[in-house]
């Protein structure tokens, strides 16, 4: 099992995991939740209840639930491909603090 936490989230592969834009200079994005079907250098494909949805990342913010946690990302951070994530993103993770906006899960997102 991996170790996940606000520091390292960043750095992991995201397909597979639930997620919900919290905040988007588009307003038709805000709100989409459900679950990374495949992912670009620009954008989420999400799997959710009214369909698939392609997000653009660097105008979202996005929540992300892994193990039970709530993770708040911001789109800049992961505006990479997945395999270009871990050498890309380490600007950003020596920026990020390991307890900032991580949060027990209270409910379901």
């Amino acid at each position: 099992m991996y170790l996940y936490n606000n520091k390292t989230i960043i750095l992991h592969e995201l397909i597979g995991a639930k997620v919900k834009v919290v905040k988007s200079s588009d307003w038709k994005q805000n709100g989409v939740d459900g679950t990374i079907i495949d992912e670009t250098k620009n954008t989420f494909l999400i799997d959710t209840p009214k369909g698939i949805k392609r997000i653009i990342k660097n105008i979202s913010t996005f929540a992300f639930e892994i193990n039970r946690n709530i993770y708040i990302i911001d789109g800049k951070e992961i505006n990479f491909r997945s395999y270009e994530r871990t050498e890309k993103s380490l600007k950003f993770y020596k920026l990020r603090s390991i307890n900032i906006e991580q949060k027990r899960k209270p409910a379901k997102i």
